[in-house]
Protein backbone atom coordinates (compact mmCIF):
# COMPACT_ATOMS: atom_id res chain seq x y z
CA UNK A 1 0.00 0.00 0.00
CA UNK A 2 1.31 3.42 -0.97
CA UNK A 3 1.18 5.96 1.83
CA UNK A 4 1.28 9.69 1.22
CA UNK A 5 1.85 12.54 3.60
CA UNK A 6 1.79 15.44 1.19
CA UNK A 7 0.43 18.82 2.19
CA UNK A 8 -1.13 21.29 -0.25
CA UNK A 9 -0.41 25.00 0.03
CA UNK A 10 -1.21 28.13 -1.95
CA UNK A 11 1.08 31.11 -2.55
CA UNK A 12 0.23 34.42 -4.20
CA UNK A 13 2.32 36.78 -6.30
CA UNK A 14 0.51 40.12 -6.05
CA UNK A 15 1.74 42.73 -8.50
CA UNK A 16 1.02 46.43 -8.15
CA UNK A 17 2.09 49.39 -10.30
CA UNK A 18 2.79 52.76 -8.72
CA UNK A 19 5.02 55.73 -9.59
CA UNK A 20 6.18 53.96 -12.77
CA UNK A 21 7.46 50.99 -10.74
CA UNK A 22 6.25 47.38 -10.84
CA UNK A 23 5.97 46.18 -7.24
CA UNK A 24 5.27 42.86 -5.58
CA UNK A 25 3.66 42.36 -2.17
CA UNK A 26 5.78 40.48 0.38
CA UNK A 27 5.37 39.47 4.01
CA UNK A 28 8.01 39.09 6.71
CA UNK A 29 7.52 35.68 8.28
CA UNK A 30 6.75 35.49 11.98
CA UNK A 31 7.40 31.76 12.38
CA UNK A 32 10.06 29.19 11.55
CA UNK A 33 11.34 28.12 9.14
CA UNK A 34 12.78 31.30 7.63
CA UNK A 35 11.55 33.41 10.54
CA UNK A 36 12.09 37.14 9.83
CA UNK A 37 12.69 36.43 6.12
CA UNK A 38 10.58 37.96 3.38
CA UNK A 39 8.25 35.67 1.47
CA UNK A 40 5.17 35.55 -0.70
CA UNK A 41 1.83 35.51 1.13
CA UNK A 42 0.38 32.03 1.41
CA UNK A 43 -0.21 28.96 3.55
CA UNK A 44 -1.77 25.53 3.75
CA UNK A 45 -5.18 24.78 2.26
CA UNK A 46 -7.78 23.92 4.89
CA UNK A 47 -9.95 20.80 4.69
CA UNK A 48 -13.15 22.75 4.03
CA UNK A 49 -12.03 25.17 1.30
CA UNK A 50 -11.08 25.08 -2.35
CA UNK A 51 -7.86 26.53 -3.72
CA UNK A 52 -9.26 29.96 -4.63
CA UNK A 53 -10.86 30.32 -1.21
CA UNK A 54 -7.57 29.37 0.42
CA UNK A 55 -5.45 31.93 -1.44
CA UNK A 56 -8.04 34.68 -0.91
CA UNK A 57 -8.17 33.87 2.82
CA UNK A 58 -4.39 33.85 3.18
CA UNK A 59 -4.11 37.18 1.40
CA UNK A 60 -6.75 38.73 3.60
CA UNK A 61 -5.28 37.31 6.83
CA UNK A 62 -1.63 38.10 6.12
CA UNK A 63 -1.85 41.34 4.12
CA UNK A 64 -5.43 42.67 4.39
CA UNK A 65 -5.60 42.69 0.57
CA UNK A 66 -8.66 41.61 -1.42
CA UNK A 67 -7.98 40.97 -5.10
CA UNK A 68 -10.18 41.34 -8.16
CA UNK A 69 -7.89 39.72 -10.74
CA UNK A 70 -6.57 36.32 -9.65
CA UNK A 71 -5.15 33.67 -11.96
CA UNK A 72 -3.60 30.28 -11.28
CA UNK A 73 0.07 30.35 -12.21
CA UNK A 74 1.86 27.03 -11.71
CA UNK A 75 2.41 24.12 -9.31
CA UNK A 76 5.67 23.85 -7.41
CA UNK A 77 6.47 20.52 -5.75
CA UNK A 78 10.23 19.97 -5.70
CA UNK A 79 11.50 17.75 -2.93
CA UNK A 80 12.86 19.75 -0.01
CA UNK A 81 11.19 23.03 -0.95
CA UNK A 82 9.85 23.15 2.61
CA UNK A 83 12.12 21.75 5.37
CA UNK A 84 9.13 20.78 7.54
CA UNK A 85 7.09 18.54 5.25
CA UNK A 86 6.55 17.49 1.66
CA UNK A 87 4.52 20.48 0.41
CA UNK A 88 3.10 21.10 -3.03
CA UNK A 89 2.22 24.74 -3.64
CA UNK A 90 -0.43 25.83 -6.11
CA UNK A 91 0.57 29.38 -6.95
CA UNK A 92 -1.47 32.32 -8.20
CA UNK A 93 -0.75 35.79 -9.45
CA UNK A 94 -2.90 38.86 -8.94
CA UNK A 95 -2.97 42.46 -10.13
CA UNK A 96 -4.01 45.31 -7.82
CA UNK A 97 -3.71 49.07 -7.48
CA UNK A 98 -1.54 49.56 -4.34
CA UNK A 99 -3.07 52.91 -3.42
CA UNK A 100 -6.49 51.25 -3.12
CA UNK A 101 -5.35 48.85 -0.39
CA UNK A 102 -4.50 49.44 3.25
CA UNK A 103 -1.97 46.65 3.78
CA UNK A 104 -1.64 45.23 7.28
CA UNK A 105 0.25 42.19 8.57
CA UNK A 106 -1.47 39.56 10.70
CA UNK A 107 -1.44 35.81 11.60
CA UNK A 108 1.89 34.32 10.39
CA UNK A 109 3.16 37.66 9.06
CA UNK A 110 5.22 40.07 11.16
CA UNK A 111 5.24 42.76 8.48
CA UNK A 112 4.00 43.39 4.96
CA UNK A 113 5.36 45.76 2.31
CA UNK A 114 5.56 46.54 -1.39
CA UNK A 115 8.93 45.92 -3.05
CA UNK A 116 10.24 47.03 -6.42
CA UNK A 117 10.65 43.82 -8.47
CA UNK A 118 14.06 45.14 -9.50
CA UNK A 119 15.22 45.51 -5.89
CA UNK A 120 14.11 42.50 -3.86
CA UNK A 121 15.35 41.05 -0.56
CA UNK A 122 16.38 37.41 -0.35
CA UNK A 123 13.18 35.34 -0.33
CA UNK A 124 12.27 32.28 1.76
CA UNK A 125 11.66 28.79 0.35
CA UNK A 126 11.62 28.72 -3.48
CA UNK A 127 9.71 31.99 -3.68
CA UNK A 128 12.32 33.68 -5.88
CA UNK A 129 11.69 30.93 -8.43
CA UNK A 130 7.91 31.41 -8.14
CA UNK A 131 8.22 35.17 -8.55
CA UNK A 132 10.40 34.76 -11.64
CA UNK A 133 7.75 32.51 -13.18
CA UNK A 134 4.99 34.99 -12.36
CA UNK A 135 6.88 37.93 -13.80
CA UNK A 136 7.43 36.05 -17.06
CA UNK A 137 3.73 35.16 -17.22
CA UNK A 138 2.79 38.80 -16.68
CA UNK A 139 5.16 39.97 -19.42
CA UNK A 140 3.84 37.40 -21.89
CA UNK A 141 0.19 37.95 -21.10
CA UNK A 142 0.53 41.71 -21.41
CA UNK A 143 1.12 41.25 -25.15
CA UNK A 144 -2.04 39.25 -25.88
CA UNK A 145 -4.58 40.36 -23.27
CA UNK A 146 -5.31 43.90 -21.96
CA UNK A 147 -4.59 43.06 -18.32
CA UNK A 148 -2.39 46.16 -18.00
CA UNK A 149 -5.50 48.27 -17.48
CA UNK A 150 -6.03 46.46 -14.16
CA UNK A 151 -2.89 48.21 -12.92
CA UNK A 152 -3.83 51.73 -14.03
CA UNK A 153 -6.32 54.17 -12.59
CA UNK A 154 -9.79 54.27 -14.14
CA UNK A 155 -8.78 57.42 -16.05
CA UNK A 156 -5.23 57.71 -17.36
CA UNK A 157 -3.00 59.52 -19.79
CA UNK A 158 -1.93 57.55 -22.83
CA UNK A 159 1.67 58.17 -21.77
CA UNK A 160 0.89 56.32 -18.52
CA UNK A 161 -0.08 53.26 -20.56
CA UNK A 162 3.13 53.51 -22.58
CA UNK A 163 5.24 53.75 -19.42
CA UNK A 164 3.47 50.78 -17.87
CA UNK A 165 4.25 48.58 -20.88
CA UNK A 166 7.87 49.69 -21.00
CA UNK A 167 8.28 49.11 -17.26
CA UNK A 168 6.80 45.60 -17.24
CA UNK A 169 8.32 44.46 -20.55
CA UNK A 170 11.64 46.03 -19.50
CA UNK A 171 12.31 47.51 -22.92
CA UNK A 172 11.59 50.56 -25.03
CA UNK A 173 8.62 50.52 -27.39
CA UNK A 174 7.94 52.30 -30.65
CA UNK A 175 5.57 54.86 -29.17
CA UNK A 176 4.04 55.94 -32.48
CA UNK A 177 3.22 52.38 -33.57
CA UNK A 178 2.08 51.44 -30.09
CA UNK A 179 -0.38 54.34 -29.97
CA UNK A 180 -1.67 53.62 -33.47
CA UNK A 181 -2.21 49.95 -32.68
CA UNK A 182 -3.86 50.44 -29.28
CA UNK A 183 -6.22 53.13 -30.53
CA UNK A 184 -7.00 51.03 -33.60
CA UNK A 185 -8.41 48.29 -31.38
CA UNK A 186 -11.34 50.55 -30.47
CA UNK A 187 -11.27 49.56 -26.81
CA UNK A 188 -10.16 52.94 -25.41
CA UNK A 189 -12.48 55.87 -24.87
CA UNK A 190 -10.89 59.30 -25.18
CA UNK A 191 -12.44 61.57 -22.57
CA UNK A 192 -13.16 65.27 -22.80
CA UNK A 193 -10.90 65.80 -19.79
CA UNK A 194 -7.37 67.14 -19.95
CA UNK A 195 -4.41 66.95 -17.59
CA UNK A 196 -1.15 68.88 -17.80
CA UNK A 197 1.73 66.57 -18.62
CA UNK A 198 5.04 68.14 -17.70
CA UNK A 199 5.87 71.26 -19.68
CA UNK A 200 3.81 70.24 -22.69
CA UNK A 201 0.26 71.24 -23.41
CA UNK A 202 -2.56 69.44 -21.55
CA UNK A 203 -3.35 65.93 -22.83
CA UNK A 204 -6.65 64.07 -22.90
CA UNK A 205 -7.42 61.32 -20.43
CA UNK A 206 -8.45 57.86 -21.61
CA UNK A 207 -10.60 55.07 -20.20
CA UNK A 208 -10.58 51.35 -20.94
CA UNK A 209 -13.92 50.27 -22.43
CA UNK A 210 -14.21 46.81 -20.93
CA UNK A 211 -17.68 46.16 -22.37
CA UNK A 212 -16.49 46.98 -25.88
CA UNK A 213 -13.46 44.72 -25.42
CA UNK A 214 -15.56 41.69 -24.45
CA UNK A 215 -18.07 42.41 -27.21
CA UNK A 216 -15.27 42.60 -29.78
CA UNK A 217 -13.68 39.45 -28.36
CA UNK A 218 -16.92 37.54 -28.91
CA UNK A 219 -16.84 38.72 -32.52
CA UNK A 220 -13.34 37.31 -33.01
CA UNK A 221 -11.17 40.27 -32.05
CA UNK A 222 -7.66 39.34 -30.89
CA UNK A 223 -5.61 41.69 -28.75
CA UNK A 224 -2.00 41.54 -29.94
CA UNK A 225 0.72 44.17 -29.49
CA UNK A 226 3.77 42.09 -30.42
Amino acid sequence: MIRQNIKVAVDAVVFGYKDKILNVLLIRRNIDPYKDSWALPGGLVLENENLEQAVERELKEETNVTVDYLEQLYSFGDLGRDPRNRVVSITYFALVKPEHHDIKADTDAKDVAWFDVQDLPELAFDHAKILKKAKKRLQNKLTYEPIGFDLLENKFLFSDLEKLYMTILEKEIDRRNFRKKILGFGILKELDEKVSEGRGRPANLFQFNKNQYFKSKEEGFFFDIK
